[in-house]
């Protein structure tokens, strides 16, 4: 499991290295974003059930698409934590969905994941900083 994480933060880490590539007019860009120090990791995965190459962002064309991203952070500790000492963190990886039918061609989203307490969430927002979508489906890895 260890092995995996290292992999995991290796990858990551190369990526965010690429240059991201230029917007395309044509297309809804839409930037991931995590504002609390818990969440560790907000990757896109699939748009419209196909598999990303890129996880740092998602670029769409107009219309109604489905995306999934891979969410990891940490819940806090209580009795018996995930490592075995009272307090301790545990570190869930989720897969959440969103639907959004209005993506339009040259604009900017943001999508937002965050956690409270052992429920993740996700909402996107357009340019004016409103919320247009949130959470869909989800499920988590124990």
């Amino acid at each position: 499991m260890r092995r995996m994480k290292l992999l995991l933060a290796a990858c990551v880490v190369a990526g965010c290295q690429a240059p991201m590539p230029a917007a395309n007019p044509q297309m809804a860009w839409v930037d991931l974003s995590l504002p609390f120090p818990n969440d560790r990791l907000l990757l896109a995965e699939r748009l419209d059930k196909q598999r990303l190459r890129d996880g740092r962002f998602f670029q769409v064309p107009p219309g109604s698409h489905e995306l999934v991203v891979r969410f990891d952070y940490e819940t806090g500790g209580g009795g018996g934590g995930g490592n075995g000492e009272m307090g301790g963190s545990t570190e869930r990886v989720c897969y959440l969905t969103l639907r959004y039918d209005h993506f339009q061609a040259g604009q900017r989203y943001v999508l937002e994941g965050r956690s409270i307490a052992l429920t993740p969430e996700v909402r996107l927002y357009n340019a004016k900083r409103e919320i247009v979508a949130e959470l869909g489906d989800f499920y988590c890895l124990m």
